[in-house]
């Protein structure tokens, strides 16, 4: 066990710390395997009932996965990315299927790999300090960890949304789309932690749902989504993008202009894989996102993405198509083609 996921058990339930606040909790292959290790334990011990993820500091839930370890991954062509990758995607497939209620805190920063680690359990906890997004598009990528999985499922209009724009919403947002299942104050995390362990609990959701119920407290008013969220409803980017232009509203100009900032190839392949994810398994999504994140390692703008957004910061990436119109139903499909590798994914 590492400093980096603190594992504690209080009471009758298993309590996950991601413990590296300076780097916003983002993950690495070493805390993935510790969270999978607990959960597995955690399993089949009759005295755990129920277990709960947050992140340390006040910033951040977890905003992501080491991206840096990533790129430097492919351009060495080592097999780290490779196994973070399969190490974090099973653990993505252990907390959907896992038997017992999970409960994550998604306060705070909570993007890429922190969505990986939250939205696939029962219970997403929104706060006031909530900001939850899937901005991988903006670094030449596709949202993983179960995006193309989820976001289809939230209606296609809002996942479009989300996967294509990294749009940034907050907890009362995430509540109202689905994305979390209760809002609490930030202030009042250690009152539902102190609540859920001092509880003789029983393994029931029922029970569950009514501690969480006592603690949670009504959504805070928020506004409904312009009209112009239905353009995204579409499953062609250039509809999209022209209902946008039409729309020719503040909101519709602002989705556009965050679009133009993306990789053109990452928002073609982001948008067909959630197409094709609103109709697969969970299983079966996670392993296609395997295939798609190996074969990203191969793409131009993966590198100059990371590049441009996380190692030399300039925010000015030069993306290997100018435009979407140049890029042909070929080279979108290379990213969907199988890898050998994948076979023992499956296996």
């Amino acid at each position: 066990m590492s400093d980096n996921v603190i594992i504690e058990i209080i009471g009758n339930l298993g309590l996950i710390t991601l413990n590296r606040p300076e780097s916003l909790n983002a993950l690495n292959t070493k805390m993935c395997k510790d969270i999978t290790n607990a959960l597995l334990n955690w399993e089949n011990d009759d005295n755990i009932k129920a277990v709960l993820i947050k992140g340390a500091g006040d910033r951040a839930f977890c905003a992501g996965g080491d991206i840096i370890m990533l790129h430097n991954s492919g351009r060495d062509k080592t097999n780290e990315a490779e196994i973070f990758w399969r190490t974090e995607y099973a653990l993505n497939e252990l907390i959907h299927s896992y038997p017992k209620p999970y409960i994550a805190l998604i306060d705070g920063i909570t993007m890429g790999g922190g969505v990986g680690l939250s939205v696939h359990g029962k219970y997403r906890i929104a706060g006031s300090k909530t900001l939850f997004a899937m901005p991988e598009t903006g670094i030449g990528y596709f949202p993983d960890v179960g995006g193309t999985y989820f976001l289809p499922r939230l209606g296609r209009a809002i996942g479009n949304w989300m996967g294509l724009t990294g749009a940034r919403i907050d907890g009362a947002m995430a509540c109202k789309i689905g994305v979390a299942t209760h809002y609490i104050d930030s202030h009042k995390h250690n009152d539902l932690i102190s609540a859920l362990s001092g509880s003789q609990l029983n393994g029931s959701f029922e029970q569950i749902e009514e501690i969480l119920g006592e603690i949670c407290i009504n959504l805070p008013p928020i506004a409904d989504l312009p009209p112009s969220i239905n353009c995204f409803d579409n499953d062609d980017l250039a509809s999209i993008t022209n209902c946008l232009e039409s729309s020719n509203d503040d909101w519709a100009m602002a989705q556009l202009k965050a679009i133009k900032t993306k990789s053109p190839i990452a928002l073609c392949v982001t948008l067909l894989a959630m197409k094709k994810g609103g109709f697969l398994s969970f299983r079966e999504a996670m392993i296609r996102e395997l295939d798609l994140s190996l074969n990203f390692l191969k793409s131009h703008d993966f590198y100059e993405g990371i590049r441009a957004q996380v190692i030399d910061k300039d925010r000015n990436p030069k993306w290997e198509y100018n435009d979407i119109s140049q890029i042909s139903d070929d080279k979108i499909a290379q990213f969907f083609a199988l890898n050998p590798k994948i076979l023992e994914f499956i296996k």
